[in-house]
């Protein structure tokens, strides 16, 4: 079955961790052998092929390029002039993978559907799938130098943003910030509603969050959360939050990062067979939106597999991002019906797009 992930660092992978993402993921873990620079070293699990071999056909791929600051526990440039130039060049990265005929850029209905035409008609055991549809998205709007230039993303083919990734940014507060948008970040949501750009309320802090949803009117998603019922910290969605999506007609796409599916897990220390970060820990969080919302159609899959980490920190049955496919099975079991199923693989994020580009 066709699986829609919608956020995977593609573009940051293959500039920042220099992998071949044409090649198989066992071949990348060779190349890395011995190298310690970043956690996940020898540990990748996102390439072309492994998402080629598990149906992952449609895909949300990020740019990113964070700016630094000295309070925020994640690295990154010192100037956004810097981080314009880095997104710059993921966008390129995109743009070469379109050429060589790996992945197709989609920017619109009709390229949507082509895509899902192609990935619902291929036999999975075809050795002739077609590429890999990617739809682009900016986690964390630091790059951006001034809002004016957000039409020069869109123009490029950026189709959603969230304006915030962790700490404080430039237009939005994030993940462990407090505190409401800045004017600069009150313009840029309304630059986004007027031009189409779908919100991506992931990583927005609390006061972010409920201040964004007031001032924008147009698509919403989250590309990559779970639940702050089963994991508490203010990364996740509580309920109240969850309940205000679900009023916006979102999409809440179940992360695979092992901290966020299951509590008490202990960087360096926790494994995912140790702590219970399994698929079936995942579900539990898809299944209390289900049970939240009285229905499957808010929820979906964003991984965020290779998102700064590797299989040891991606639930226990993960060797490959192809591996995602064993949901539909555990799904099934957890009494899902095939319609649920095939909502929560692809159909309610494509859903949600088909209706954001109607017009």
């Amino acid at each position: 079955m066709l699986i829609f992930d919608a956020h995977l660092d593609l573009s940051m992978n293959a500039m920042e961790w220099n992998r071949d993402l044409t090649l198989a993921a066992s071949s990348v873990r060779a190349a890395e052998s011995g190298m310690s620079d970043r956690r996940g070293r020898e540990m990748g699990t996102v390439t072309f092929p492994e998402m080629r071999r598990g149906e992952i056909g449609i895909c949300v791929g990020t740019l990113i390029a964070p700016c630094s600051r000295p309070e925020n526990p994640i690295p990154g440039w010192h100037s956004p002039e810097a981080a314009w130039a880095q997104i710059n060049g993921q966008l390129a990265y995109y743009r070469a993978m379109e050429s060589a005929g790996e992945i197709n850029l989609i920017h619109d209905a009709p390229a949507l559907a082509k895509a899902v035409e192609h990935w619902t008609e291929v036999p999975p055991a075809s050795s002739d799938l077609p590429p890999i549809g990617v739809i682009v998205s900016l986690e964390g709007a630091d790059p951006i130098l001034n809002v004016g230039q957000l039409e020069e993303l869109y123009a490029a083919g950026l189709r959603a943003l969230g304006p915030a990734h962790y700490g404080a940014g430039r237009y939005a507060n994030g993940t462990n910030a407090t505190g409401g948008l800045p004017p600069q970040g009150r313009e840029l949501i309304k630059e986004m509603d007027r031009l189409g750009i779908i919100l991506d309320v992931t990583h927005l802090c609390d006061d972010c969050f409920w201040e964004a949803l007031d001032i924008y009117d147009g698509t919403i998603w989250a590309s990559h959360s779970n639940c702050r019922e089963l994991v508490p910290h203010n990364r996740q969605f509580n309920d109240e939050q969850l309940k205000a999506l679900f009023d916006r007609n979102a999409v809440i796409g179940a992360v695979m990062d092992a901290w966020m599916i299951v509590p008490g897990w202990e960087r360096g220390i926790s494994t995912p067979t140790t702590a219970g970060a399994t698929l079936d820990a995942l579900i539990n969080h898809i299944d209390h939106i289900c049970q939240l919302a009285g229905t499957s159609r808010h929820c979906g899959i964003g991984s965020d597999l290779d998102g700064g980490f590797g299989k040891e920190q991606s639930p226990a049955e993960i060797d490959t991002i192809a591996d995602i496919a064993l949901l539909h099975e555990k799904l099934a079991a957890r009494g899902y019906t095939s319609e649920d199923i095939a909502g929560i693989l692809h159909g309610n994020f494509i859903n949600l797009l088909k209706s954001a580009w109607a017009t």
